[in-house]
């Protein structure tokens, strides 16, 4: 019975997102009370069950999310991605275009969310396939690939920065695994997918696109950006701080060191929280003020990522909020205990209840928190790594994405694809990469 109620809770997500074209937080925050009601959740305790979702998910990640935004928003304004782009583009020579935007797409992707690094590369794409006489599917299906891989699988992104908090995961060490999962399943889902889908779909490289909707954008002169090396680091420096601190703790753990102040400042650092604090003072340095840019226009830069982002954090804390309706109604509890006797890895349970539930909901993050509310009461009976359960959900609500996701509408109005070629680009390209980074995952697990 738990889990028809949950089913009919999902149909009626569906029916008001798309049916009634209500918003998406609203429709997370009816549907938990309903689902609390139907599970016959005591009526005092709903409304705190709801808060309670709502809090602990934006406690966790608003910090990482609001400045990860920042960070993004100052290197893109200053031209730093840009920069990137262009600089990486001439060193890998014609030739090795496909390559040069994979890197530039990954290293973009780390610091910016993937709506913003789409709506940014996809202009530097056009133009480099009008210069070199390419197709732009050919460059966008790698620049794609590398924005969902890092966007799935690498924090500070919402979906694998939220699982992590709700797992009890350490955020470094999904890091440092997520790395080792993505760069093979971008080349998977990059450069050689583009082969297959050439194949599959020849026409649609023949597509021009179109960007007008994207309005003006902000262009510069190569030598009014920042520099290459600074635009990196910059980009890069949550990411160092966190995977220094969570190799040294394994170094500590696995030669048994005795733990000291050196190991405490260590791990301070290399915080999520503390990491990105640390990450947007640099960037206001390297991308203002050491280039002459007021702080007025610096901040002014934070305010408008915070205020893309309002929404969003909304619907990421209505999702945790389904989430616990879900725990403190006994359906995770429920799950655990059908599942209490199967051989099945949570690592693989975790992927197949989050590929269903983005299947059914569109929303990668919607589809991964959902899941948690599933999977975690199973995670107390087993000893699995905690890190690749978080990457198997993150994998899991990649999958298949199809009419219900904003990002299958981008990818067919920008590159111009009929709705049949953007099932077998963009669809088949998400399909791949959740595939692909199981599998992955599931090697990993076999020495971790």
């Amino acid at each position: 019975m738990p889990l028809i109620i949950v089913s009919v809770g999902i149909v009626a997500l569906l029916i008001l997102i798309m049916g009634f074209k209500l918003n998406t937080f609203v429709s997370l925050i009816i549907v938990s009370f309903g689902v609390a009601l139907a599970l016959g959740m005591p009526l005092d305790s709903i409304v705190s069950s709801i808060e309670a979702g709502l809090g602990g998910t934006l406690g966790h990640l608003a910090l990482i999310f609001g400045l990860g935004a920042m960070l993004g928003r100052l290197i893109a304004d200053a031209g730093g991605a840009q920069r990137i782009s262009i600089t990486l583009i001439d060193k890998f020579g014609e030739r090795n275009i496909q390559w040069a935007v994979v890197v530039a797409s990954f290293i973009i992707g780390i610091a910016l969310f993937f709506e913003v690094g789409l709506v940014l590369l996809i202009p530097i794409v056009f133009t480099i396939s009008k210069q070199l006489k390419v197709s732009i599917l050919y460059l966008g299906i790698p620049m794609a690939a590398a924005l969902s891989v890092t966007h799935g699988f690498l924090p500070p992104h919402p979906g694998p920065t939220v699982i992590a908090g709700e797992y009890g995961a350490n955020i470094g060490e999904v890091l440092l695994y997520g790395f080792i999962i993505a760069i093979p399943t971008v080349i998977i889902a990059g450069p050689l997918f583009t082969k297959l889908a050439k194949r599959l779909v020849p026409d649609s490289f023949n597509r021009t696109g179109d960007i007008a909707s994207l309005g003006e954008q902000k262009t510069f002169k190569i030598e009014d950006t920042p520099g290459f090396g600074i635009s990196v680091f910059t980009a890069m420096f949550p990411v160092i701080l966190m995977s220094i601190a969570t190799i040294i703790s394994m170094v500590q753990k696995t030669a048994d060191i005795a733990d000291n102040q050196a190991f405490e400042i260590v791990r301070f650092v290399g915080n999520a929280s503390t990491a990105m604090v640390l990450s947007l003072l640099l960037a206001i340095f390297t991308m203002g003020l050491a280039r002459n840019i007021p702080m007025k226009t610096v901040m002014n830069s934070c305010s408008i990522a915070i205020a893309n982002i309002g929404m969003l954090l909304l619907i990421i804390g209505g999702g945790g909020a389904f989430k616990q309706v879900l725990i403190d109604g006994g359906v995770g509890g429920y799950v655990a205990e059908l599942f209490s006797e199967t051989s099945l890895s949570p690592i693989l349970l975790a992927w197949i209840i989050a590929a269903i539930l983005r299947i059914a909901l569109g929303s990668a993050t919607v589809a991964a928190l959902t899941t948690a509310g599933l999977v975690i009461p199973m995670l107390g009976t087993s000893d699995v790594n905690l890190a690749l359960v978080v990457l198997a959900t993150g994998a899991g609500s990649l999958i298949a994405s199809h009419v219900n996701d904003a990002g299958f509408w981008m990818f067919k109005e920008f590159f111009g694809l009929t709705l049949k070629e953007t099932f077998a680009t963009w669809t088949l390209l998400e399909s791949i990469i959740s595939i692909a980074g199981l599998g992955f995952i599931l090697l990993l697990s076999l020495v971790v």
